[in-house]
């Protein structure tokens, strides 16, 4: 496949997944395709369309976290951002993904 058709593919699959966890695709198209590119660049690569801005640790379980869209391995840690990692998801009524915060890991409560 092609990689403009796997990125279309992608992007399929991924909106049939995020929506139904109350996630879209964020709305700065320019971002949404640099990371779907990534990701097919990736998934040549490696396998796996895995998130473009989470390192590999060469583990299978451990890699399959990261696997996108990986908002269900990470769920209580995006909800608290609004946003997946990357940003390539946003929580469906964000419109300004720009002022969305980072926020580690560890300072989520509960994690």
């Amino acid at each position: 496949m092609n990689p403009e058709a796997r990125k279309e593919a992608l992007r399929h699959f991924h909106t049939r997944v995020v929506e139904a966890l109350g996630y879209k695709f964020t709305p700065d198209e320019e971002l949404a395709d640099f990371l779907l590119e990534q990701e097919v660049k990736l998934e040549a690569e490696h396998g796996a369309p895995y998130c473009p801005c989470q390192g590999r640790t060469e583990e299978r379980a451990a890699d399959m976290r990261i696997v996108c869209p990986c908002i269900p391995y990470h769920r209580r840690h995006f909800d608290a951002m609004r946003r997946c990692w990357c940003g390539l998801f946003v929580h469906q009524d964000v419109d300004d993904p720009d002022s969305l915060p980072q926020i580690p890991v560890d300072q989520i409560p509960g994690e």
